[in-house]
């Protein structure tokens, strides 16, 4: 495998990790709450970001690159819009199912690939298109279960839902741009120091707003230090590879092949919880399989 092709198996490690990281989480909202458990992510994620620079600076040798305004400005727009994205998921949540608002946010790599040709000019050929919708297509489906309504509820959970999925794809940008921005090094090298430097806004900006409105979710998450260690390392772990991908490839591409992700919680929920896939979800399933594959035709 090539250089440029490492981002696949990049993505796929970022997509367990984070199938990972969501199973913790949701065990830490039964205790800390649902803001709670979210900022862990970013509170114990940041100190093995820290650690995961320091091994990168030793193994590879390579001097830790220094950030420039274009960096500084790409991460803090990818770093508050990932923020956003998650406070308008957790809003649209509360209108509707979980099922139908994952029918929203995951028209993110469709958003993802408009934001990247307009910001950052990364191409789009038509047979990357075909396969953005085509795999999209298919997580929708498999989120809907049967009687769904998605305009059942009004207008609002629709905006909420949109609106997270396009904060997502804007943070994806942000932290591809802040990758690109570093004037030197490998992409190991800049990809880790952008998570570092991702990862330490996001503490902060969290730190501060829950310290003023949110004491109680703050104290609690530090209390759950055991718990929040796991859900942390998997979530660094999980950023550590989106970024290599990111700094391989373009965003579209990483989110896309990142869908192979609702196959890989829809296999632990069948595993796990004994759920039994119906078969508009094997209809769904085949439909992203059919994108993904036709995605990675396209990279040739």
């Amino acid at each position: 495998m090539t250089v440029s092709l490492l981002w696949i198996p990049a993505t796929l490690a970022a997509a367990a990790a984070q199938t990972g990281r969501n199973a913790t989480q949701r065990q830490l909202t039964k205790t800390i709450g649902t803001v709670g458990a979210t900022q862990v992510r970013f509170l114990y994620g940041f100190p093995f970001a820290l650690l995961a620079l320091g091994l990168v600076r030793l193994v590879l040798g390579e001097p830790v690159p220094l950030p420039n305004a274009g960096f500084l400005a790409y991460v803090l727009g990818g770093a508050t819009t990932q923020i956003l994205a998650t406070a308008l998921m957790l809003s649209a949540m509360r209108e509707r199912s979980l099922s139908v608002v994952t029918a929203y946010t995951k028209t993110e790599p469709v958003q993802v690939a408009l934001f990247g040709l307009i910001i950052l000019g990364d191409p789009l050929t038509p047979g990357m298109a075909i396969a953005i919708v085509i795999a999209t297509l298919g997580v929708v489906l498999m989120s809907l279960k049967r009687g769904a309504d998605l305009a059942s509820s009004g207008l609002r959970p629709v905006i909420y839902g949109i609106s997270s999925g396009a904060f997502f794809a804007l943070a994806a940008i942000g932290f591809r741009g802040a990758i690109l921005a570093l004037p030197e090094g490998s992409s190991v090298m800049r990809s880790t120091t952008t998570l570092v430097w991702g990862l330490g806004t996001q503490t902060a900006i969290l730190l501060a707003w829950m310290g003023i409105f949110d004491r109680k979710a703050l104290m609690s998450s530090f209390r759950a230090w055991r718990p929040s260690l796991g859900a942390g390392f998997l979530g660094a772990l999980a950023s550590q590879f989106w970024f290599i991908g990111f700094a391989l490839t373009t965003a579209a591409n990483v989110r896309t092949l990142a869908l192979v992700e609702v196959l890989m919680a829809q296999a632990v929920a069948h595993r796990l919880l004994s759920q039994v896939t119906t078969r508009r979800e094997l209809a769904g399933m085949a439909l992203i399989l059919v994108g993904v594959g036709l995605l990675l035709v396209s990279q040739h």
